[in-house]
């Protein structure tokens, strides 16, 4: 069967793809170490926008885990329409409020880094900026068990399980809060309120059943069922949920926020009335994951190139490194995507090493020792634990050369 015009149409944008990348990074001087890590700021800012115009007019608030760089946190925070970090741990948080990439971030998993508790609790301006996580009074005990005065109050929010409920007790969805029952999520909030030194300012219900999960994956149409009944049933439900936990709250407490969602799910999270800001990464981005959601046409902004050093014979390339693997079940789409010049595939017994690479298909052919492959990771943010730095590519040059995480000497794991 030969190629529809959509892969046609495909196959020629990544050949241009790799030349324009090729040519970027060819200009620096002096030549970039590799991986070489490359952000397009056109589609990055593109995704920006349409993640802006899925949310009508919720405010999004930035999933830090998904970029892991300062210099782009900073840009997307600087647009319309996002407001605030959703980060992944306290040391980060504190990170980036004393470096002023934001004063309002909230830590989107509960913490028992005592080492970053006891500096929270000393300092009235991080304490103001950051949001803790909690979904057990265990939580608020590590707290006190760390700071010697109440008289810098914490902020916290209760993480209430999102997961469906389906029949037979079994649930559906990421294994995160025991929150799962209105009086669950009372009882907690009281024994807040009650805690001296502590106010509760939000809540977070994090469906990753509809936010996390693709559902439009080719070859796949009977699991592709099966998820998208899943997500359809979620949604009402949660809208349920929802309201009733927020109307008990209501009796207790002010809340400040009720934060919900991800890349996949921002239309349907903005929609219940309940929350008032949805949560969006992986969308800037859009790793390999994401690229088969009904949602949002993807917008792949971030790769790495690696150089091809062998040829072992005429129908492989093997390239050094390039095996990022990405967290989470183990399983083909976890693995890198080769993806600049197309045609190229990962081997089955070798797929994606720590050192090297082999490749092999079509692709093949146009490979020279010292040519540079451009792979796109599985998750978003990931890959740039593996890199000190990123080259901000507008147009067709390099704009600027920033460091991620790991370039400013931060590592939070």
């Amino acid at each position: 069967m030969g190629a529809t015009r959509e892969t046609v149409a495909g196959l020629t944008e990544r050949h241009r793809l790799r030349a324009r990348l090729d040519a970027a990074v060819a200009g620096l001087a002096p030549a970039p170490p590799t991986p070489c890590a490359v952000v397009d700021l056109d589609a990055f800012d593109a995704n920006a926008t349409d993640l802006v115009r899925r949310a009508g007019g919720t405010p999004i608030r930035v999933a830090s885990k998904s970029l892991r760089v300062p210099a782009l946190l900073a840009r997307v925070l600087a647009r319309d329409g996002f407001a605030g970090v959703l980060g992944y741990t306290l040391a980060e948080a504190l990170w980036l409020h004393e470096t002023g990439v934001s004063d309002d971030v909230v830590v989107a998993y509960p913490t028992v880094d005592r080492a970053s508790l006891a500096a929270l609790t000393a300092s009235p301006g991080a304490a103001a900026a950051v949001t803790l996580m909690v979904d057990d009074v265990a939580h608020l005990d590590v707290v006190d068990s760390v700071r010697s005065s109440l008289a810098v109050p914490v902020r916290v929010a209760l993480d209430v399980d999102a997961a469906l409920a389906a029949p037979g007790g079994v649930r559906v969805g990421p294994r995160r809060s025991p929150l799962r029952s209105v009086a669950d999520v009372v009882a907690l909030a009281e024994a807040v309120l009650a805690r001296p030194g502590f106010r509760l300012v939000g809540v977070m219900t994090y469906e990753g059943q509809v936010a996390g999960v693709p559902d439009d994956v080719p070859g796949q149409r009977a699991r592709m069922g099966v998820v998208r009944r899943i997500k359809s049933a979620s949604v009402p439900q949660l809208v349920e949920r929802r309201a009733a936990v927020a109307a008990a709250l209501d009796d207790l407490v002010e809340l400040e926020f009720w934060n919900a969602g991800g890349s996949g799910s921002v239309e349907t999270s903005a929609a219940d009335p309940v929350v008032t800001e949805v949560a969006a990464g992986s969308g800037l981005l859009v790793p390999g994951l994401f690229d088969h959601y009904r949602s949002f046409v993807p917008r792949p902004a971030a790769y790495v190139g690696v150089p091809v050093t062998r040829r072992p014979d005429a129908r492989t390339a093997t390239v050094h490194g390039g095996g990022y693997v990405a967290s989470g079940p183990v399983g083909v789409d976890r693995l890198p995507l080769p993806w600049a010049p197309p045609g190229l595939e990962l081997t089955s017994l070798e797929a994606a090493g720590e050192v090297q690479t082999p490749l092999v298909g079509p692709g093949v052919d146009v490979l020279r020792v010292g040519d540079l492959v451009w792979f796109r990771h599985a998750k978003s943010g990931e890959l740039f634990e593996h890199t000190d730095r990123v080259h901000l590519l507008s147009g067709r040059a390099i704009g600027e050369t920033v460091a991620t995480y790991r370039g400013a000497g931060r590592s939070f794991g």
